[in-house]
This record gives C-alpha cells, sequence and structure tokens, in this order.
C-alpha cells in the first residue's frame, strides 16, 4: 500500500493549485468550491471481494487525484461499521444495499444514512453442507452429462427441511444481517420454493425473523460461515465471496445458487455516509463518489481484464486476505458449484457495466418491498411513501454530478453513463427472478401481492 507522506501531499496538493491557474488563485471564493473540504478520510470495509472499488481507488491512485487521503479499515460487522460512520469514526463505509434504508426507517438503528454509489451487482451465493447436499440431490434435475442442471431452486431442498420438521429438528441456515441483501434473496429462493423463512415483528419486540418458519435464518459475520456450517450449527447459509468458494476449496459444501440466478444484475453494496456528513462535506462527497466510479470503471474494462491484479490486490491480509485462488475462482468470470464443477459465470461480479454503480430508486424499493413482506416494515405503506424513503436515501444527483465532471474531464465517456437529461431512477420492470415475477418499482404494493408467501395490503403480524 502506498504511504503519503507530508513532502507528498504538499506536492501533490500545490501541482493541483497550479494546475487551477493564476485566476483561480486570485479568488479564494472559487478555490473554495474546487477543493474538498475534508481531504483526510477513513472509510469501512468488510472482507469481501466487492469491497474492490474502494481497494482499487486506493491502490490505483484515484482518491489522491481528488485530493483526498484514505484510509481503510476492516470492520468487525455490519453493526459496528454501521455505528461508526453514524458516530463519525468512518467518514464512510462499504455498505449493505439494504442498510441505509433500514436505518432512515429505523429498523434497528436509526440514523438517515445516504448513498450516492452503488458497488457492485451479484456477487452472492447460497451454500449447503455436504449432507444436506446429498440429501437434495435426489431431487435436483440433472443433465445428460450427469451434473445438475442451474438454476437449482429451493424445491429440491423442501422435502428435507419437510423431513427436519416432522422429526422436531430445526432447520438452521446463516445469513449476514437482518437487513443484508442476503437475507432478502435466502429468503427470497426459500420462498419460492414453498420453505416460509419466517416474519419479523418488531412491534411485538420480536426481532429474530423467526415467527411461523419453516427454516430458521440467523446471523453470522461472512468469515464465520464455513466454519460456523462445518461446525454443524447451521446447514447452509447465504454469503458474498470468498466465503462460498472457501466451502468448495475445504469440502466442506456445495453452492447451489448464485443470487444472478434468484436475480439477475441485483444490486448488492452500496457506499454509504451520513446525511449530516455528505451536508457538511459536499465536494469531498462528489470527489470520492468521482473515484469509487474510476475504481469500477478499472475493474470491468476490457472483459475483466484487469481482474487477475485486482484479486492479487485483493488477497492482501489488509483487505479480504484469502488465498489468491480462492479469490480468482469468482472474480475472474468462474464459479464453482460442487467441486470439480466449475462453470462460466462472467457476471457473477460486476462492478460497472450495465451501469451497475448507478443508484436507482427501483432498487431501494425493491428492498423496502422485501423488509415490508417479512414484517420489517409492520404496517402497509401507500406506493407513495416507497418512493419518498428511496428519494431521501438514494442519490442520484450526486452521482450523475460526479459522473458528468469525470466525463468532462475526460477520463471516462458518456456512453458509459446512463442518459442523465431523460434517467428518472427507475429501471424497466425485472422479469429475471428465479420464480417468474415481474418486478416494477414503480407499484410496489402491485407487487407484494404476487407472492404467495409473504404479507401484502394490511396484513400484520
Amino acid at each position: 500500500m502506498r504511504v503519503i507522506t507530508p513532502l507528498r501531499r504538499t506536492l501533490l496538493t500545490s501541482a493541483a493549485i497550479l494546475a487551477t491557474g493564476l485566476a483561480t488563485l486570485a479568488a479564494p471564493a472559487a478555490l473554495a468550491k474546487q477543493y474538498p473540504e475534508k481531504e483526510e478520510l477513513t472509510f469501512g470495509f468488510i472482507k469481501l471481494t466487492d469491497m474492490a472499488p474502494l481497494a482499487i481507488a486506493y491502490e490505483k491512485g484515484y482518491f489522491e487525484d481528488e485530493g483526498l487521503y484514505v484510509t481503510l479499515e476492516a470492520q468487525a460487522n455490519w453493526k459496528v461499521l454501521l455505528d461508526r460512520v453514524i458516530d463519525g469514526q468512518l467518514d464512510g463505509a462499504h455498505m449493505l444495499a439494504g442498510q441505509p434504508l433500514g436505518a432512515t426507517i429505523g429498523f434497528g438503528t436509526k440514523a438517515d444514512i445516504i448513498t450516492a454509489f452503488s458497488m457492485d451487482l451479484n456477487g452472492n451465493a447460497i451454500t449447503v453442507s455436504n449432507d444436506i447436499w446429498q440429501q437434495m440431490k435426489p431431487y435436483v434435475p440433472m443433465g445428460a452429462d450427469g451434473k445438475p442442471i442451474h438454476p437449482i431452486k429451493a424445491d429440491a431442498l423442501k422435502p428435507v427441511v419437510d423431513k427436519y420438521k416432522a422429526a422436531g429438528k430445526p432447520f438452521n441456515m446463516g445469513m449476514v444481517f437482518p437487513v443484508s441483501t442476503h437475507n432478502y434473496e435466502l429468503r427470497y429462493w426459500l420462498a419460492a420454493g414453498g420453505i416460509h423463512p419466517g416474519y419479523y415483528a418488531p412491534a411485538k419486540g420480536d426481532t429474530s425473523g423467526k415467527l411461523n418458519a419453516d427454516a430458521l435464518l440467523s446471523v453470522t459475520p461472512p468469515p464465520q460461515m464455513p466454519s460456523t456450517m462445518e461446525a454443524g450449527t447451521i446447514y447452509g447459509y447465504c454469503v458474498g465471496e470468498p466465503w462460498n468458494q472457501q466451502a468448495v476449496f475445504k469440502g466442506i459444501g456445495v453452492p447451489v445458487i448464485t443470487d444472478y440466478e434468484i436475480w439477475k444484475n441485483n444490486p448488492e453494496k452500496v457506499f454509504g455516509v451520513s446525511q449530516q456528513w455528505a451536508d457538511k462535506y459536499p465536494i469531498t462527497h462528489k470527489a470520492v463518489v468521482k473515484a469509487l466510479i474510476r475504481a469500477a470503471a478499472w475493474l470491468d474494462a476490457d472483459n475483466n481484464a484487469n481482474r487477475p491484479e485486482a484479486v492479487k490486490i485483493l488477497s492482501q491480509s489488509n483487505y479480504v486476505g484469502a488465498d489468491y485462488d480462492v479469490i480468482a475462482n469468482s472474480m475472474t468470470g468462474t464459479f464453482e458449484y460442487e467441486k470439480g464443477d466449475t462453470r462460466d459465470v462472467p457476471d457473477f461480479n460486476v462492478f460497472f457495466r450495465y451501469n451497475a454503480t448507478y443508484p436507482y430508486y427501483s432498487d431501494a424499493i425493491w428492498y423496502l418491498t422485501q423488509m415490508r413482506r417479512w414484517g420489517q416494515i409492520a404496517d402497509a405503506q401507500p406506493d407513495s411513501w416507497y418512493m419518498d424513503i428511496a428519494k431521501k436515501v438514494y442519490r442520484p444527483d450526486i452521482y450523475a454530478d460526479a459522473a458528468k465532471a469525470l466525463i468532462k474531464e475526460g477520463k471516462l465517456d458518456a456512453v458509459d453513463f446512463p442518459d442523465f437529461t431523460t434517467e428518472d431512477g427507475f429501471k424497466a420492470p425485472q422479469t429475471q427472478f428465479i420464480d417468474g415475477v415481474t418486478y416494477d418499482g414503480k407499484a410496489p404494493n402491485a407487487y407484494l401481492k404476487k407472492f404467495k408467501i409473504g404479507l401484502q395490503g394490511n396484513d400484520k403480524i
């Protein structure tokens, strides 16, 4: 990792000032508009491969180009990370897409958190133990080559869960946080196969998420997933990489489905800051988003040609700290399911293409619908409420300012971004979910009514 010495910082700052020209130097007000209000920043992350935009923005000097001197710090878990952003110990962080939304509506910790940058698409998988996989296999369709036909639906797990229920045994599974993508993806997959993942009832003081559940989901920190499953505490889990491939390498489990197969090109992580921080440091915030956009573009450039270098960086102990081969198994465009069953999944991790970095309102609203579906939002809300929360938390306006600056500077091209003159923040209705249900972000309540399992309308726990 580069070290910025006081002398180097002075030279960098001086060079930047000279570059603005004498006219700018003569106008203090103009100068104030050009430079970050806060130069020294500390950002948090969890040891997952999708923290890559932060690592790349640091290692490639994109933060420095914006006059920012950044320290990246791994955090113990998602709660600690969020708390440190709220109390100001961290200037911003790699966050679960649902975290700024959950905080804003007051599920768990109440705080105003916003995001102007989506860090990636896809990147998760659901893994089960070897024993559960052997029990599932008789119900999994097989191809002529003797290998499972993907995607594998939870229909194949349902007879196993039913057997456990009949025997009075709890069927335990892990996810990383109550408002995590992993929680909602695991619930979505289970429910699509007729397995009830349980309800939350915060109004009654029950935030376990296990009411009426067939499968009992609980929080496990990502790096601990494989060992927790190996110990038999959980029978499977949904997590980001490299912790699914780690199970394959250790020979303790089988990833049965990726989130790309549950919801094609789903949003996964975001870069979150407090509303207070964003209001206080708007120029700094824009500069951070600019650096992150450049990092994301580098990660996807030339059909993932930079991924081997990215994997080498991520394998460092100060970032993800897993073996190069484990990280490369998914980051370089392949994914290994059952041991030896490696398949091409070029979009397992997407950082820039398909407008991956743009914070769509429709993405925010999807997470809110799942919070309502499983009881984290206890009462029915009108469609307008979903829109209001999305606009409060997701900030495509800040993103657009950053992107336009990069285009003007010649660092990226306008074709790399949405058309900001017409973009309304909503993706077209999405059809590529594992259960075939179409999602339209402009009609959240109509969407909820399409599900057989889950709250809808005026339902209450």
